[in-house]
């Protein structure tokens, strides 16, 4: 009871009252160079290069979480991507060599994968070394060893880990849009489109709603995304819905100086849980899940299918 008491204590010196102002939001995405059905160099070439256009059209501050096995085949093509967000002023971060699960891997290969993402990083961006991870999965090992060992070479590298408290299902949706888009069915592919902006209203306001009532205000956001074509193709809607909805976008590092997230993340986990759900359990307090937005039936078959097939 008395740590109990020392957490919400926190809480109410970190948190304070809630403000009028929209809240900050960071934009992450994840597994660059690209997520996506279609492992054609030129599909993800056009990926990026309408993701980061359209970041820098609506000058949304983002940063990139690179898989480095992604088009180990066609380094060329794989380095030119990612500079390509480089230029774009855009940042980079480590999401591991082979985007493998902490929880199903011994500590010494997962510490092994993680430099190697790390050497790329560095040898694309020598000045600026990168200074923010993500585990895969948002599973961070399940046990004190991994996670210790995991966080004190993260420590001694220079990295924070990034956290998640606001995401969409985004990668759900994104396969089958492939797919539309492979087949030139451009009714399908707009349908899809359209059903996942309205998915995503409906989750950024669950995830704010969600956050005022666990911490008795509205903190800086980190939004999870994917690096898909339909968040390319989708980039000028999503900005005006992010800001429709009172958020205003900001850098990594900007929504990270938030006090909220010096709470503590809680013991290790198996499940790859998102921050609210973790200060949640730490807070032992309960999110409104009877009012979670479910991603549409027909669009988590469609994936579970392509996700399946070889």
């Amino acid at each position: 009871m008395p740590r109990l008491l020392l957490l919400l204590a926190l809480v109410a010196a970190l948190c304070g009252p809630g403000l009028a102002a929209a809240e900050p939001v960071a934009l992450t995405f994840d597994d660059l160079p690209t997520l996506s059905l279609n492992e054609d160099p030129a599909y993800a070439r056009i990926t990026t290069r309408r993701l980061v256009d359209g970041l820098r059209r609506n000058r949304l501050p983002a940063i990139g979480f690179v898989v480095g096995a992604k088009f180990e085949a066609h380094p060329a093509d794989r380095d030119a991507m990612l500079r390509q967000w480089l230029r774009g002023g855009l940042a980079l971060g480590n999401h591991t060599y082979s985007h493998e699960s902490l929880n199903r891997t011994p500590l010494a290969p997962y510490l092994v994968d993680i430099a190697h993402d790390d050497a790329l990083l560095r040898s694309l961006s020598p000045r600026k070394p990168p200074r923010w991870f993500r585990h895969p999965y948002l599973e961070a090992g399940a046990t004190a060893e991994q996670t210790q060992g995991v966080a004190a070479w993260l420590d001694a590298h220079g990295y924070r880990v990034a956290p998640v408290t606001l995401e969409n299902a985004d990668d759900v949706f994104a396969l089958p849009y492939d797919e539309a888009v492979s087949q030139g069915n451009q009714a399908k592919a707009a349908e899809i489109r359209r059903t996942y902006l309205a998915f995503t209203d409906r989750s950024i306001a669950w995830y704010r709603q969600a956050a005022l009532e666990l911490l008795g205000r509205r903190p800086a956001l980190v939004f999870l995304l994917h690096a898909s074509r339909l968040n390319a193709d989708s980039i000028d809607d999503l900005a005006r819905l992010v800001r429709s909805q009172q958020l205003r976008p900001v850098s990594l590092d900007e929504a990270m100086r938030d006090p909220a997230y010096r709470l503590p993340d809680g013991p290790p986990d198996a499940d790859g849980d998102d921050w609210l759900n973790r200060w949640a359990g730490v807070l032992h307090r309960d999110l409104p899940w009877d009012s979670f937005p479910e991603t549409p039936a027909d669009i988590a078959a469609e994936s579970q299918r392509l996700d399946a097939e070889p």
